[in-house]
């Protein structure tokens, strides 16, 4: 099915700028939503936890920083930006008591929403506007003129103009000039978790890894493996970005590209799709966010073995000392 593709034009800015906002949390997206609603002329707060290491960022980015309570009882747009494992019970503890009919709580990810960790009162607006990128992207092309495309949804829509606000909302942080796609939560969360898993994270680093592994086991050096397997992923990957697969084949030697059509099915063939099928079945049926939740209650054990496992692989060490080399990295 099509998608529409809404742009500056197709928002009301003045929705949004008639509303007293508060920005849950100071992270990644949190202060790009902050600076640019800020900068877009929007009534912005910043909702942190007393004695947070981001108050002083946030004040000496020109915000006006308040504890979490207060920045939802003055607020009648409330958007969570903390991890997804401490909503529940910021929500809960700050946010919920302060609660107004008509109010309108926004997400970026639809987690919280979509597997029934937080269920807000049928009186408020649920919306999400989700920038599809990391937060200094969003913050960076905004301040070049540009913008990251949102995706926006509404799970709730209390007040009959759910939509019109969501649209606005994303014309302030700035996705409006690059485009808004309406879905849903469940779209977006379960699109989303398999997009990081199978693909842009788990898929992407495990590839990385097994090819470097398999090079450094033949006996070639670990530093030419991580050029050819890590070192050179971006420029492949820029191409495909600007211009599409095709511009990347014609960028590359008819060497590679023949052994891009030979090899790439050997690498990525059926079972890896069975793989990506069991992977998302499990994102369907809530499987993996409830393994999820249980390994945060768990003090995140399962998460930091593997953070320091992957810190520890030597495709890291490699990549630390070739790095440190490259003078434009460190400019």
């Amino acid at each position: 099915m099509a998608v529409t593709i809404y742009y500056e034009e197709d928002c009301n800015p003045e929705i949004i700028k008639d509303k007293k906002i508060a920005v849950i949390g100071y992270g990644s997206q949190g202060h790009a939503h902050a600076l640019n609603l800020k900068d877009s002329g929007c009534d912005v707060r910043v909702g942190l936890r007393e004695g947070s290491k981001s108050i002083e960022a946030a004040e000496e980015a020109g915000l006006k920083v308040v504890d979490m309570a207060t920045a939802a009882e003055e607020a009648d747009l409330i958007m969570i930006l903390v991890p997804d494992e401490l909503q529940p019970e910021i929500y809960e503890t700050y946010i919920a008591p302060h609660l107004k009919a008509g109010d309108t709580l926004a997400f970026a990810h639809g987690f919280n929403i979509h597997y029934g960790y937080i269920t807000p009162p049928e009186d408020v607006n649920v919306i999400m506007c989700a920038p599809k990128g990391p937060g200094h992207i969003v913050r960076r092309q905004y301040t070049e003129g540009s913008g990251v495309p949102d995706l926006i949804c509404v799970q709730q829509d209390a007040t009959g103009d759910a939509w019109d606000i969501a649209m606005s909302y994303a014309w302030g942080v700035g996705g409006a000039r690059s485009g808004i796609i309406k879905a849903t939560f469940k779209e977006e969360t379960e699109e989303d978790l398999f997009g990081e898993q199978a693909v842009l994270c788990g898929g992407l680093v495990e590839l990385v890894k097994a090819g470097f592994e398999t090079l450094v086991e033949a006996g070639y050096p670990p530093e030419l493996a991580y050029f050819e397997c890590y070192h050179e992923m971006k420029m492949i990957v820029d191409l495909m970005y600007e211009s599409g697969i095709h511009f990347m084949n014609y960028s590359i030697s008819n060497t590679a590209e023949y052994g891009e059509y030979y090899a790439g099915p050997k690498v990525i063939n059926e079972q890896s799709r069975e793989a990506m099928r069991e992977i998302l079945a499990r994102i369907q049926d809530g499987s993996f966010a409830e393994e999820f939740v249980a390994d945060c209650k768990n003090g995140h054990k399962w998460l930091v073995e593997q953070r320091e496992a992957i810190n520890d692989h030597e495709i890291e060490k490699t990549g630390e000392k070739i790095r440190g080399m490259f003078s434009w990295i460190h400019e």
